[in-house]
């Protein structure tokens, strides 16, 4: 969301009923992770509802636009994402986007974690592209941003700060398994605007 990958010329808060905004996308090895420090990565899952950005393509460079959202959201085969047309309620009316969901069946859907387990990922994995914690402080600032006050991660936040602060006093922390983590394994129109959804 605070890296939308694509050209708007416009943005507005949005409410999506029937989807949340979930540390759902495991187990990463390659950006914000490695192989004995995997990270968790923010995508949508299925229940509830989620509030987050959503822009307008510019009319004359739609197709150009989805293009790299489409290779930068399925880069990977089996896709861990979906996309889907999703009903979006913003101050100015109802508005019809594509967005993208997490794919249940693609290897990578992670679920059952409570947020102390989560919260010990984020707090430990880092990659090229940097670590989880920054990810996350990342995603919050963005929202706060926006008007957007997500209190779960605002709770993950607090947590991730204290195991950061307890672990400066130990040891190399030890490496996370992910099998141990969650209970199921790692199983798991041209005209509507042209908007786009980005919710994490």
């Amino acid at each position: 969301m605070w890296n939308p990958a694509c050209d708007f010329v416009d943005q507005r808060v949005g409410l999506v009923p029937g989807w949340h905004r979930s540390f759902c996308l495991g187990w990463d090895r390659w950006f914000r992770g490695s192989d004995r420090l995997p990270g968790l990565m923010l995508s949508l899952d299925r229940g509830g509802q989620c509030k987050g950005a959503v822009y307008r393509l510019p009319p004359d460079a739609i197709e150009a636009n989805l293009g790299r959202l489409f290779r930068r959201e399925m880069r990977a085969k089996p896709s861990a994402h979906s996309p889907r047309w999703v009903n979006v309620r913003t101050e100015n009316g109802p508005l019809h986007a594509i967005t993208f969901v997490i794919n249940r069946n693609s290897g990578r859907y992670v679920r059952g974690l409570s947020l102390e387990q989560i919260a010990d990922a984020l707090a430990l994995a880092c990659g090229p592209w940097g670590s989880m914690a920054d990810y996350l402080h990342s995603t919050v600032s963005h929202l706060e941003g926006m008007g957007i006050h997500d209190r779960q991660l605002w709770r993950l936040q607090e947590l991730v700060g204290e195991r950061i602060e307890a672990s400066t006093a130990e040891n190399e922390p030890t490496a996370l398994n992910p099998q141990t983590m969650t209970t199921s394994g790692l199983n798991s129109s041209s005209d509507a605007l042209a908007w786009t959804l980005r919710m994490r």
